[in-house]
């Protein structure tokens, strides 16, 4: 059992009973099976993508006409700046 935080109130195994009960005797709040939370996927993660593992952190300097455009365009920005500097690598062999 995880631990709890400080000052969390839990049910009484009786209180519990009651709350699985009326739970279960809703047709529509019938609660997942172990195989249905097994498929269940989340809809959308939490927190800062996952790197590839190959990209090394700097501290940059850009003129900050640079810098405003490339945020303007939406998150991913620094993406497309290291796609940009990639294509100049590119044009430039």
């Amino acid at each position: 059992m995880p631990k709890l935080k400080a000052g969390t109130i839990m049910p009484t195994p009786a209180e519990d009973a009651a709350i699985t009960a009326a739970a279960l005797a809703d047709p529509d709040a019938m609660p997942f099976t172990d195989a249905e939370w097994e498929q269940a996927k989340p809809l959308a993660r939490r927190g800062r993508p996952l790197g590839s593992g190959t990209k090394a952190q700097v501290t940059l300097r850009l003129d900050v006409e640079v810098l405003e455009r490339f945020r303007a365009t939406g998150d991913g920005w620094q993406t497309r700046i290291n796609a940009a500097l990639k294509d100049w690598l590119h044009a430039h062999a």
